[in-house]
């Protein structure tokens, strides 16, 4: 019941090789109202068909798994759908996992040790357009990437606006449409359109990407106090 309100629903699927996670996710979502599991999948073979089938607005991915691995779900997910929302959740926090995942196009990284509440914060963000990474992987991710020299940016991209760059660094920064919205003054539908330009003239699937993107090209920083 939700006495007469209208409720946001996401529609998840599951995607994992053991029956007792999936069906331990399944129970923890079940009790969380604005959340519906639509299916399930024990292989990324099983992932696609679903997906295809239900289209979810969040997909839980693992990368471990039979028949066809994680990474090769999202991809193959990804060029049918490049709208679609992917949650890797996995055990493996080696760069072999996470570079791939983050290519393939998945918006979001987290480790199955998280809590539950990190869990549910992570499939709301993903499920916005958003990207979230556990912050073991996130502090991973920038430390290679603030490694080597900044790779110069691509020749055939169209170059971004003035605003486009702000937005761009706002988002490498962690912060919500939401809240580059409050900061700039504007809609969040405006910081929406301005974020789907960046990506697209990029050519990024996630905001994931569009925040590594900065971070190579020393557009962001890993400290706020740097230039």
């Amino acid at each position: 019941m939700t006495d007469g309100l209208d409720i946001d629903i996401i529609r998840v699927l599951i995607v994992d090789d053991h029956a007792i996670v999936r069906d331990g996710i399944r129970s923890l979502l079940s009790t969380i109202p604005d959340i519906e599991v639509v299916g399930d999948a024990a292989n990324g073979l099983e992932a696609v068909s679903l997906y295809s089938r239900l289209k979810p607005d969040v997909t839980l991915m693992d990368l471990v798994m039979p028949e066809m691995d994680g990474i090769q779900a999202i991809q193959e997910i990804i060029t049918r759908d490049p709208e679609a929302r992917l949650l890797v959740l996995t055990s493996f926090a080696t760069d072999d996992k996470i570079f791939p995942a983050i290519k393939a196009g998945a918006s979001g990284y987290l480790l199955k040790d998280s809590d539950s509440e990190e869990l549910l914060r992570s499939i709301r963000e993903v499920r916005r357009g958003e990207s979230s990474i556990d912050p073991k992987i996130a502090r991973k991710l920038l430390r290679e990437i603030s490694s080597p020299p900044p790779e110069p940016i691509q020749e055939d991209i169209d170059p971004l606006t003035e605003r486009e760059l702000e937005v761009l660094k706002m988002v490498a920064t962690g912060k919500s449409n939401q809240e580059i919205a409050d900061e700039l003054v504007v809609s969040e539908g405006t910081i929406r359109a301005h974020v789907s330009n960046i990506l697209g003239k990029l050519h990024l699937a996630s905001r994931t990407q569009a925040t590594l993107y900065a971070l190579r090209h020393g557009l962001a920083f890993l400290d706020d106090d740097q230039p």
